[in-house]
């Protein structure tokens, strides 16, 4: 069937999810719901503690005070958690869940996917915090284990002195004053425990948005029509569709033929039917195309889903294994079988500015700009796997370049103490295609934390950010290693602009007077680093009158024209690595000039991260000096940046 035909046959699909509901089990509740104010109540329990004898009440409400409190803890919620504690901020990150990552997580399984190929192939891949925690994922988990992954994320969440981490929780209420959200209601399922947590700022990064939806912001779900925002690819009539969850499995060849039998609720699969681009290979991998949408309230309808998305990777193995189409599989056996799914569009709220198809293709320039993007503009089957004749997804367009995200889309219109960052945030369907993957959602993450930080410090609303302090929030992002199109950094407080003499003991390429020009990497084929020739390698930074120094930082090179997340099959190759990048510093040492001699002011031997910190004692100096010793593998060192504060 055609495209839009599809979206007048919404009563089949009904009558299907109807009739996969088990046996014996009520579509009706025969009692009344759980109601909020119940979550802590326990006035009704009959303990005897034998220890003491006594009848005990127990205490399950307890209220907690923070600076921000950010909601969701896949990498959009990590990302904006570690950047407002790192910011000074006083923080709660809330994940419903038992692990962090969302789709990432081990209970899901999606590659941590963001600009990965351009038009010309290579990525223009994502820096900051996202990176940092991919790196240390390389360094940690380099047998690429989604479950070590599970803690790799964790210990880099809770190693933060000014984070608080509360896992199996989820908020799920909003208690209001006015426009502002005063608290949020959580529960924390496995301790029984209600949770109130109050903060001047609150960050919604949960997907679907219980909170902010709670809090009356405003949102919407669907397809708008072309018509309202000039979009190519939109329908023309607004409808309800979002795209659906999917659901994956992976499988490992075991020497041998491994027989498989289909369980009850297995749903057939009609290849016969299926559209060419519903591939059926890598069988380790998993079928990511496994994929129910809806038409309506997709939130509402997530149990319903979830278990037909297992019926239907049951039937898509099925035919694998037992077809005879696919011999290649005789040895393969399921190794693992998701039984979350992994959701890609749900409520979108609303902010000051609704980013669409045409600002990512017309790579719009905003004065607010936090973020990029790049991802192709890949709007999934409205049906999914329910619609089987029609492609998987619509790779309706490609970019030769990457696209800003404005910071106005990533707040709320009505709650004034409100922001949010990943597939939630201001947009369009169509512009959600391409912005929903986790990595450029991670930049949005940390957008919000930095901006949050700002709000709390100067008692300011997230819009007053947008009006009057967007400037203090772009530096604050680009010292922070994030990358910003079209926006050098010029920080006023970084001394190295005010260097008299920036030298090498040798180039290859680049110049290193480039420390200083305000870009991080390289971009549109312009040059923006200094490479040595080789190793040992110095460069040197000197000062007409001396000057006071207590912090150097540095951007080395971690290659951003290559991928480094974790992938099921361990690829290696011009675009993606599964090893530490070679490029990356590894040792170096950081010198002062002090009544003229040289004293070392810090050694890093084992560095891990693109933007390396030395912090110090204060001392008064005419010059510094970096020795760099040793990178994973390169022969020579990159720099793209060395700044300098008192």
């Amino acid at each position: 069937m055609k495209r839009r035909d599809f979206l007048t046959k919404g009563t089949q699909g009904a009558i299907a999810a109807a009739a996969l509901i088990p046996l014996g089990v009520s579509a009706t509740p025969t009692e009344a719901p759980l109601q909020v104010d119940d979550l802590g109540d326990r006035k009704k329990d009959n303990w005897l503690e034998v220890a003491s004898g006594k009848k005990i009440k127990p205490q399950r409400k307890i209220t907690k005070e923070f600076d921000v409190a950010v909601l969701g803890g896949g990498a959009a919620g990590i990302c904006a958690a570690v950047a407002a504690a790192r910011n000074g901020a006083k923080t709660v990150l809330v994940q419903d869940r038992s692990v962090l990552g969302g789709n990432a997580s081990s209970e899901i399984r999606v590659h941590l996917n963001g600009v990965n190929h351009l038009k010309g192939g290579l990525p223009e891949r994502e820096t900051g915090i996202i990176e940092e925690l991919l790196l240390l994922n390389r360094f940690d988990n380099a047998q690429a284990s989604f479950p070590v992954f599970d803690h790799v994320m964790y210990d880099f969440v809770v190693r933060e002195p000014n984070l608080e981490l509360m896992l199996n929780t989820q908020a799920v209420e909003a208690k209001m004053s006015g426009n502002k959200i005063k608290s949020a209601r959580c529960w924390q399922s496995n301790t029984e425990t209600e949770i109130t947590i109050k903060a001047p700022i609150f960050i919604d990064c949960s997907g679907d948005g219980l909170l902010a939806a709670t809090a009356g912001a405003e949102y919407r779900t669907g397809r708008e029509a072309a018509s309202e925002f000039g979009e190519k690819y939109a329908p023309k009539v607004a409808d309800g569709w979002q795209m659906g969850a999917s659901i994956l499995m992976s499988s490992k060849d075991m020497g041998k033929p491994m027989p498989y039998a289909a369980p009850s609720y297995a749903i057939r699969y009609k290849a016969e039917i299926a559209h060419k681009k519903r591939y059926i290979k890598g069988f380790s991998e998993g079928i990511w195309w496994v994929e129910v949408g809806s038409e309506h309230d997709i939130i509402a309808d997530q149990e319903i889903n979830r278990h037909k998305l297992m019926g239907y990777l049951h039937g898509v193995w099925d035919y694998i294994k037992n077809s005879g189409n696919h011999p290649e599989a005789a040895n393969y056996a399921l190794d693992w079988v998701g039984n979350l799914p992994g959701r890609r569009e749900s409520r979108r709220f609303i902010g000051d500015y609704i980013m669409s198809e045409t600002d990512m293709t017309g790579h719009k320039h905003f004065e607010d700009a936090i973020a990029f993007g790049g991802w192709s503009l890949d709007e999934h089957n409205p049906g999914g796997i329910e619609n089987p004749s029609e492609p998987p997804s619509y790779f309706h367009e490609d970019f030769t370049e990457i696209y800003e995200v404005p910071f106005r889309s990533l707040y709320s219109k009505n709650i004034d103490n409100l922001l949010f960052a990943g597939r939630n945030v201001s947009q369009t369907h169509i512009a959600l295609s391409s912005s929903r993957i986790m990595a450029t959602c991670a930049l949005m993450g940390q957008a919000v934390g930095t901006a949050a930080t700002i709000c709390v410090k100067k008692n300011v609303s997230p819009r007053d950010i947008s009006n009057k302090f967007i400037n203090e929030l772009q530096e604050q992002l680009l010292r922070d290693d994030a990358f910003i199109p079209m926006r050098p950094a010029n920080d006023p407080l970084d001394l190295a602009k005010k260097a008299s003499l920036i030298f090498a003991s040798s180039t290859i390429s680049g110049d290193a007077k480039l420390m200083n020009d305000g870009w991080s990497r390289d971009i549109n084929d312009k040059i923006h680093h200094w490479e040595s020739e080789g190793l040992d390698a110095e460069l040197q930074m000197e000062w007409d009158n001396p000057i006071d120094l207590s912090t150097v930082e540095i951007k080395c090179d971690t290659n951003v024209k290559r991928n480094i997340m974790m992938r099921k099959d361990q690829r290696h190759d011009k675009i993606y690595s599964n090893t530490v990048p070679e490029e990356m510093l590894k040792a170096v040492d950081l010198e002062a000039r002090v009544n003229g001699s040289w004293i070392k002011l810090g050694t890093l031997d084992n560095n891990k991260r693109r933007l390396i910190k030395f912090k110090f004692d204060s001392v008064k100096t005419t010059a510094i000096r970096l020795k760099l010793k040793e990178t994973y593998g390169k022969k020579s060192v990159k720099l793209f940046e060395v700044r300098c504060y008192a």
